[in-house]
């Protein structure tokens, strides 16, 4: 009968290190039933669950090898028939903050083991422009540790989302992102009040509508008639002053460049939305459209209003246009317009979001840097650098 072992080898990792180990075990014809490196500083942590032949030399050749190499070779027998990952749920948790402390970290583990979950593998994703790690968690319940983690995000002041680890999760292929104050850090209708000199009358329509007084499409329009007689000219100048969200040039295009398919739609307007979609190299956008007479704001919309509902539409008709399961898109939004959106992806990120959002999203992301979300997709800094 084999004998089942666990052989743990630490030590300064250099190369070669790693084939020579192996070369023993296969030399007696070992059977490799899990292995996992790591290395942090230059230090190799390298486990093997392994099942030996009885007659085997492999441990003394081990030890030796360990001592030939200066590395430390620790052995533990093993039950052969307990796998502690069997049948297990297992769950992706991504940690993200400017700083994240050890007791944030301490915060997060608390939460998992609190919901019944085990951390069997944790490896950072990056050091900047935010640092975040991502967690491998067998077994817990799924709901249980989502709200323990949000209350530990709540109070060590971290973003941490909690995704279903398998294939769905590392085969997104469609993002759809809202455009003001996610891909971009104005509200495109501000601009334009601005230039119209009507800011104060726009501003009180939309905080009449963000307490629920009147819904979007009427306070659209209502902040729109007050945009009549605005030139190509005013526009071009509010266009101007469009500022990107940090990270947006580094998100897509590590998007685009890794598959993906990228999307914009927004509520306020596409001669803006066009200018952006092209500047950035996004695939679709959406938005609405202004109606001109002569060069001329009418104060009139054209066509189907990109309101709530229509968001989430979009979505499915472009995820179905593409052929892609909406387990396999991704939404960023951050405000109630967005939140049908966000519940139709297969995930749905709230971007310094309002709390209403934040609590419906899957995840939320509150760092002021857009790209900060390739690391939710479990994409590496590393990645993001050599794409």
């Amino acid at each position: 009968m084999p004998e089942t072992i666990i052989v743990h080898v630490t030590g300064t990792d250099r190369p070669g290190i790693t084939v020579g180990l192996l070369k023993i075990l296969a030399s007696a014809e070992t059977t490799i039933l899990d292995m996992e490196q790591t290395v942090v500083h230059d230090r190799l942590n390298l486990s093997l669950h392994v099942d030996i032949p009885e007659s085997a030399s492999s441990v003394k050749d081990l030890l030796y090898y360990g001592w030939q190499t200066s590395m430390t070779v620790e052995f533990e027998v093993v039950d052969a028939d307990v796998w502690p990952m069997s049948g297990n749920q297992r769950h992706a948790v991504t940690v993200l903050g400017s700083d994240l402390s050890a007791s944030a970290l301490a915060g997060v583990a608390d939460a998992i083991a609190g919901g019944g979950g085990n951390i069997d593998r944790i490896a950072q994703l990056s050091r900047y422009p935010v640092f975040s790690y991502e967690l491998i968690v067998s077994g817990g319940n799924h709901e249980d540790m989502r709200s323990r983690l949000l209350q530990a995000s709540a109070e060590h002041g971290v973003d941490v989302a909690i995704q279903r680890e398998g294939l769905g999760r590392r085969a997104k292929r469609l993002v759809f992102l809202d455009v003001d104050s996610t891909l971009i850090q104005d509200e495109i209708i501000d601009l334009l009040a601005d230039e119209a000199g009507v800011a104060e009358e726009v501003a009180a329509i939309t905080a009449s509508a963000m307490q629920g007084d009147i819904d979007f499409t009427t306070a659209l329009r209502k902040r729109v008639a007050l945009l009549a007689g605005l030139d190509q000219q005013a526009l071009s100048r509010a266009q101007e002053r469009v500022r990107l969200t940090p990270g947006a040039r580094t998100f897509v295009r590590t998007l685009k460049r890794l598959g993906y398919t990228t999307a914009a739609v927004s509520g306020g307007f596409q001669f803006f939305v066009d200018k952006v979609g092209a500047d950035l190299g996004i695939d679709h956008v959406f938005a609405n459209e202004l109606e001109m007479t002569d060069g001329v704001l009418t104060g009139r919309l054209v066509g189907p209003i990109v309101d709530r509902k229509r968001k989430a539409e979009l979505l499915v008709d472009l995820a179905h246009q593409q052929g892609v399961p909406l387990e396999q898109t991704v939404a960023v939004g951050d405000g109630a317009n967005d939140l049908d959106m966000l519940a139709a992806a297969g995930l749905g990120v709230a971007f310094n979001a309002k709390p209403i959002v934040q609590e419906a999203a899957d995840t939320k992301v509150s760092v002021p840097y857009l790209d900060a979300i390739l690391f939710v997709l479990g994409i590496r800094r590393e990645d993001v650098e050599e794409s």
